[in-house]
């Protein structure tokens, strides 16, 4: 499958003027461990140019005959346009974090601009889970990186979700480091849960101090943008262990889990997801 990433968007000018929309086109299938990451198309317009139809034929123009069958977008401003634009062409989009390659060469663009994020959207403030959501307990547990995928991957679990690409193989993680992630104990709305969290789509699991060694929680940040209280607490005991999680989320390379189940019996599981903290 041939597969694209592109953002456009209006990025500040370090020239001071006008504005101008920049439509960055690269491929999904680069491959990211070398220095430099080449996008295969950039082209620019002014404001008022700035339509679907513009796109289209800058898709046209990029594809050369050979379009590609999914476009990859991560920002949302970009969403609507690149979307109508696609349809015409019949090429599917995907909203998606993990556009590695295209964030890769708008960083490397805009390096020089240190007061300027360009691969950083706009994010609202987290929002309270819905409370007829709200598990029974919940816990942070650890799973060695070489028994992962197997221990869920051909278990009979209603909601699973491993990418190929987070495989901790893949990412070249030892098989003996520890994978960090949330258990949640759903009890009777344990299935309401997961498919909720499903459908929001999630992309990973920060903990965030609220007030250092006292209180803290869990952000659940899911869709483009989208940032959820997942659950908050007010100990040092559990401040130190999420502390931990974070600290093993790094060393990890972003990789992380989210575990559903009714109780603690192990005997159930609702919802698995493998996620990964993707800037």
């Amino acid at each position: 499958m041939n597969i694209w990433q592109a953002d456009f968007y209006h990025h500040p000018s370090s020239s001071g003027n006008e504005r101008q929309w920049q439509l960055v086109i690269c491929d999904s299938e680069v491959n990211l461990n070398t220095q430099i990451v080449k996008p295969i198309y950039i082209a620019q317009c002014l404001s008022q140019d700035a339509n679907a139809d513009w796109l289209e034929q800058q898709i046209l123009l990029a594809a050369a005959g050979k379009l590609p069958d999914q476009i990859q977008v991560f920002r949302p401003q970009s969403l609507s346009l690149i979307s109508v634009a696609a349809e015409k062409l019949d090429i599917k989009v995907e909203a998606t974090r993990n556009t590695q390659a295209l964030k890769r060469v708008l960083t490397e663009k805009y390096k020089g601009q240190s007061h300027y994020n360009p691969i950083l959207p706009e994010k609202p403030p987290p929002q309270a889970l819905p409370e007829n959501l709200w598990g029974d307990k919940w816990q942070i547990a650890n799973i060695a990186a070489g028994q992962i995928i197997d221990l869920f991957r051909d278990r009979p679990i209603p909601i699973i979700n491993i990418p190929q690409e987070f495989y901790p193989i893949n990412l070249n993680l030892p098989s003996d480091i520890f994978i960090p992630g949330l258990v949640v104990y759903g009890g009777k709305k344990s299935m309401q849960l997961a498919c909720w969290i499903e459908q929001q789509t999630p992309a990973f699991i920060n903990y965030i101090p609220t007030e250092i060694g006292k209180s803290g929680g869990f952000i659940l940040e899911t869709g483009l943008v989208d940032r959820w209280v997942f659950n908050t607490f007010e100990s040092e005991q559990a401040e130190e262990i999420a502390r931990k999680y974070e600290q093993n989320k790094q060393a990890s390379q972003g990789l992380h889990f989210l575990l559903i189940q009714p109780d603690d019996s192990g005997m159930t599981t609702t919802a698995f997801w493998l996620l990964k903290d993707i800037k």
